[in-house]
């Protein structure tokens, strides 16, 4: 059998309409109706017609969520397992979910609280960059205070985060093909969301974490692990530090992993581990129409 990680991204591949299409399975209706009493507000009406609500970090984190949670579902319920899991910072609670670590209705509180917090921490700014030399980069951010490194996706993009004076003086200092300035509340991954992690910490510490069903790669510690303690521990330090997305993919290939598929809206991490692992065979389930075909090829031995 070939071995198979699932991964799950986050804010950023968010995209209108997005789990619409799943309303017509009553398994996915009731778990979005569960989702609703959860958040106080209708995930499907903000994915179908809320364009700038669906960009906002309070609604964006727990749709993202949702959706992506019941797509992993459809996966199982076809007898589809993974051997690896790992999700792009807000895609680690999806992990954690289909990991078994906690429950649907535990993550997504976490989730919503996660999401309160962070889109209350003002004042920041990420960037992401393209085209970069990295040895400049590194030097330069340890020259630079109040800027991180917030994402290393790969060797040719990553983000950086931290205030709006720190970023601007960073960028003026390096050669980059292409900056985009991300449109999110703060400076996340950094050390500037310390005050919003305190509290979130305080809340994940009542919570039960259960040992994985699979290993789980954290954004944290990029190596693969079953143990609820650990993994626990790891999400602790996620919101103040920097989403280890290159070393994941090469762990996902020392782990013997060969074929990586994504589950959710967008093509964002496949295009990222692509760079970083060419010979991994990579796959997209973004929406049920495409899961019939996708279910066959997975099944099939060749693929």
């Amino acid at each position: 059998m070939t071995k198979t990680a699932w991964v799950f991204p986050g804010q950023g591949s968010q995209e209108v309409g997005m789990g619409t299409d799943l309303l017509d399975f009553p398994y996915a209706k009731a778990k979005f109706e569960q989702a609703n009493e959860i958040l106080g507000w209708c995930v499907t009406e903000i994915c179908q017609t809320q364009e700038e609500k669906l960009s906002q970090t309070l609604y964006t984190q727990p749709c993202l969520y949702v959706v992506e949670s019941i797509l992993a579902d459809e996966m199982l319920v076809h007898s589809l397992q993974p051997d690896l899991l790992a999700g792009h910072s807000l895609g680690e609670y999806v992990a954690l979910y289909v990991g078994g670590v906690f429950d649907f209705e535990t993550g997504l509180k976490l989730v919503k609280k996660r999401a309160e917090l962070m889109n209350n921490d003002t004042g920041g700014q990420m960037v992401a960059l393209m085209g970069f030399d990295q040895k400049q980069l590194e030097e330069e951010l340890q020259q630079i205070p109040d800027v991180v490194l917030a994402n290393d996706n790969n060797s040719a993009q990553a983000v950086i985060s931290g205030t709006p004076e720190a970023v601007e003086t960073l960028l003026s200092k390096i050669k980059v093909k292409r900056a985009v300035k991300l449109n999110v509340s703060g400076a996340f991954h950094s050390h500037l969301m310390q005050s919003a992690s305190t509290e979130f910490q305080q809340i994940l510490e009542s919570v039960e974490f259960v040992d994985a069903k699979v290993p789980i790669i954290s954004n944290f510690e990029p190596t693969a692990t079953t143990d609820g303690t650990t993994i626990k521990q790891r999400l602790y330090q996620q919101m103040t530090n920097g989403v280890r997305w290159r070393e994941t993919s090469l762990e996902m290939e020392k782990e013997g992993i060969k074929r990586v598929i994504e589950i959710g809206p967008g093509k964002v991490l496949t295009g990222l581990i692509k760079r970083t692992c060419p010979d991994l065979r990579l796959v997209n389930v973004n929406g049920i129409e495409r899961l019939p075909k996708t279910f066959e090829r997975l099944k099939a031995t060749t693929f």
